[in-house]
């Protein structure tokens, strides 16, 4: 939740204050309809503090956000307020609402987005490409970076799949030659990356073990190509806003709003699924939060004005 609030902050060029937020009983439970006895009343005792003065601008995410940014609207009418997420209430409750298009959603002060709001720009990676460069130093090309999720409340990554994946990811490397860096992630589990790494032995291939900085900006600057699995909206986008060939992983099990994520990118021929070999095509970037940031800027100068 925090990651699409920050990339829509830096987009503007702003530096934000972080607030992370946690509503005790009964408003954790009943927001954003209970409504709120008083911002700090309402507030657990692990939470951030929120106190005047009030910002030019508020970011909010998550369902704990929305009842404490309809509070802060009313105690301050030059607050810009976004939410990204659905909030659940009337969108007229904001400013500005994000969501992507795959919710199905409207709205006048609805932001449609085609895949998820995010903190990676060309800058970032240009940056990353230079500062991650030993990574790739004596590395096969084209080199390919793997993004592998896991499970989630929706989709299955089962050691069935992990090992037919594995599989084509070591013929790669061994019959065509790419050189391959990879990453998981906490779901992805330790049977499922037990697995990748016995598919992988020998074979030079880099997998982060998770220790140190994480490679991740660089992976994506680097690779000449990217296979992603399908269990993450945010991952998928960030590999899109790239312009470099994704390749996706499909993991069985994905609920209708996310299929439509995938069936959309497919169809417009910024993605294509994975089937143990790399294609090369091309494709418009995805450049959801620098539109939302324009959106954004524009009503802050009419606040301003």
């Amino acid at each position: 939740m925090e990651n699409p609030c920050l990339g829509l902050a830096e987009a503007l060029g702003l530096t934000p204050t972080v607030k992370r937020v946690a509503l005790r009983s009964p408003w954790r439970q009943t927001t954003p309809y209970l409504p709120l006895p008083g911002i700090g009343l309402a507030l657990a005792g692990t939470s951030d503090r929120l106190t005047p003065p009030w910002p030019d601008l508020l970011i909010s995410s998550g369902r704990q956000a929305v009842a404490l940014s309809m509070a802060i609207g009313k105690r301050s009418s030059k607050t810009v307020r976004v939410h990204i997420q659905n909030p659940g209430v009337a969108f007229d409750r904001f400013d500005l609402v994000s969501l992507p298009r795959h919710d199905g959603k409207s709205g006048t002060n609805l932001v449609e987005s085609i895949g998820a709001i995010h903190r990676v720009t060309p800058e970032k990676l240009t940056k990353a490409a230079l500062e991650w460069a030993p990574l790739a130093a004596g590395r096969a090309r084209p080199l390919v970076a793997v993004m592998i999720g896991g499970s989630n409340r929706f989709c299955r990554l089962t050691p069935d799949l992990m090992t037919g994946v594995a599989t084509q990811l070591a013929t790669l490397v061994r019959e065509q030659g790419v050189g391959m860096l990879i990453t998981t992630s906490r779901r992805t589990g330790a049977e499922n990356e037990a697995l990748l790494k016995q598919a992988l032995a020998g074979l030079p291939v880099f997998i982060w073990d998770g220790s140190g900085p994480n490679p991740y900006f660089g992976m994506l600057a680097l690779a000449d190509a990217l296979i992603v699995t399908s269990d993450s909206v945010a991952m998928v986008s960030e590999a899109a806003s790239t312009g470099k060939p994704v390749h996706i992983i499909d993991l069985p099990g994905n609920a209708p709003k996310f299929q439509r994520f995938h069936d959309l990118l497919r169809h417009a021929g910024v993605t294509r699924p994975f089937q143990g070999q790399l294609d090369a095509w091309d494709y418009r970037p995805l450049d959801d939060t620098r539109q939302l940031a324009g959106r954004v800027r524009v009503l802050l100068e009419q606040r301003a004005g």
